[in-house]
């Protein structure tokens, strides 16, 4: 078994230094303007020039994260040191400080989303990793320092412009900060007992609101006071891939809290749970959408196999074999390996392609867009290989 494991560890290793990587970097990376392109094409020709600001925080992490923990190569902090330079000059609005959601290939404003903080989310996932893997420590202070403007903005009645006229709860929100908080944690550990607080309210507010033992599933939105919508077409959205992403991120806490075991169980029966919805027994692969009354699905696209799921589902699957050691996770895992390898990998020109039918074929062979670039395929393999490395030993 640990030869298995070590050969899954080279592989990721070199599917993430020696594909995934190099291909951002030399298609992607803006060497003009500063900070990086996502709008790709199969192979790496620019389709769009305006940046995803998401994506400057998300690649800032990546970067930076496989530069401490994979190889320490200069052009991944040349390309940090443009990312950071490019965030802070382009992507914050001088008038109130909120961030873009999209900008010009100059960094002037295109979009700018009033009801969300993920722009601020990721940019403190980057800034936290680019202070721990260049010992910038004055880049946790910022990442923490935008973190409170995130509280901010939150707390504060008419900054967030909601999304639909009765006000809801949505599951994105402390699934994400659930993540950027461990992420800052490790950056800013002066501030951990404040920050383990906080992690606990997120992990108590996705128990109390969005896990439901009654149907056995994990719901996108409910209302504030908890009661499902399960009269409305979003109110009966499940997304197998989102809430599975969010099982591993209370796995990772539970890691961090010495396999603390109401996490783990909290995290893998999220997983079992959002597996059994979202996994296509017929054709394999996660699926985007799911009714959670199983009634008609509403969405076109809802049985359609993006690339982020796939990814969420290594990284769960593999984390709850590595910390309870059953063998239906290391088949879960191995199941999703194999469809990503028969039907993602793009062995011509590198990287991944993002959007598949149901039955594995083609949707669109670009390689970018706005919610596609390097983040969760590098993510994956980043967090893998942290798992591969123990089973391997």
């Amino acid at each position: 078994m640990k030869q298995k494991f070590e050969q899954l560890y080279q592989q990721y290793r070199s599917m993430l230094v020696d594909n995934v990587l190099p291909f951002w970097l030399r298609y992607g990376f803006d060497r003009v303007n500063g900070g990086l392109y996502t709008g790709l094409d199969r192979d790496g020709t620019i389709l769009e020039t305006d940046k995803s600001v998401w994506f400057q925080g998300r690649a800032l992490w990546v970067y930076a994260t496989a530069y401490r923990e994979m190889v320490q190569k200069a052009e991944y902090q040349v390309l940090c040191d443009s990312l950071v330079g490019f965030i802070e000059e382009h992507c914050f609005d001088p008038t109130d400080g909120r961030m873009y959601f999209r900008v010009s290939k100059e960094g002037k404003p295109v979009v700018k989303r009033l009801r969300y903080v993920f722009s601020e989310t990721f940019a403190i996932l980057g800034f936290a990793a680019y202070s721990r893997a260049f010992n910038k420590p004055e880049y946790a202070k910022k990442a923490y320092d935008l973190y409170k403007r995130v509280q901010l903005y939150l707390s504060t009645a008419g900054i967030l412009i909601p999304k639909f006229e009765t006000p809801s709860k949505g599951f994105g929100l402390p699934m994400i900060m659930l993540n950027t908080l461990s992420e800052l944690r490790l950056a800013y550990p002066q501030k951990e007992e404040e920050l383990n607080r906080d992690i606990d309210g997120y992990i108590q507010e996705i128990r109390t609101y969005f896990i439901r033992p009654e149907l056995q599933i994990v719901v996108e939105q409910c209302n504030l006071d908890g009661s499902l919508q399960l009269d409305h077409f979003e109110g009966r959205l499940l997304n197998p891939g989102h809430a599975i992403e969010g099982a591993w991120f209370v796995l990772n806490e539970a890691r961090y809290r010495n396999g603390d075991p109401d996490l783990m169980n909290l995290g893998t029966t999220m997983l079992d749970w959002m597996w059994d919805k979202g996994w296509d027994q017929d054709a394999g692969g996660i699926i985007y959408f799911k009714d959670a009354l199983g009634r008609s699905a509403t969405e076109y696209w809802h049985d359609m196999k993006f690339w982020w799921p796939q990814c969420e589902a290594s990284i769960a699957n593999l984390s709850a074999y590595a910390m309870t050691g059953k063998e239906q996770y290391l088949l879960q895992f191995e199941a999703v390996h194999q469809y990503i390898a028969e039907h993602f990998l793009d062995p011509e020109y590198g990287e991944w392609y993002g959007y598949l039918h149901k039955d594995g074929t083609l949707s669109t062979p670009l390689k970018g867009n706005m919610y596609k670039g390097p983040f969760h395929i590098p993510r994956m393999y980043l967090v893998c290989c942290r798992l591969l490395d123990e089973l391997r030993r």
